[in-house]
């Protein structure tokens, strides 16, 4: 089954993280399929992802992990509000 989840770069105490696409089977650091977008904790959870790449990787059937789904909804609330 194919997944969009985090994998971690950085250094030791300060993780940044890149939205991959990848094989479930894959270790976290692992092979990936595709580089989808990045989020950064140290700087106030910077969270990126290139869209179309996201839709086109959900319209193929992968699906988002739980972290991903929950910053993807905290990334959607965010854009409502400043568009408000």
């Amino acid at each position: 089954m194919v997944t969009i989840r985090l994998a971690r770069a950085g250094t030791k105490k300060r993780p940044f993280y890149r939205v991959v696409v990848t094989d479930s089977r894959s270790p976290r650091g692992g092979k990936f399929l595709e580089n989808i977008g990045t989020f950064d904790p140290a700087k106030d959870g910077t969270f990126e992802v290139k869209q179309e790449r996201l839709s086109y990787w959900t319209g193929k059937g992968a699906r988002p992990s739980e972290t991903v789904s929950h910053l993807l909804k905290k990334a959607g609330k965010a854009a409502a509000a400043n568009k408000a």
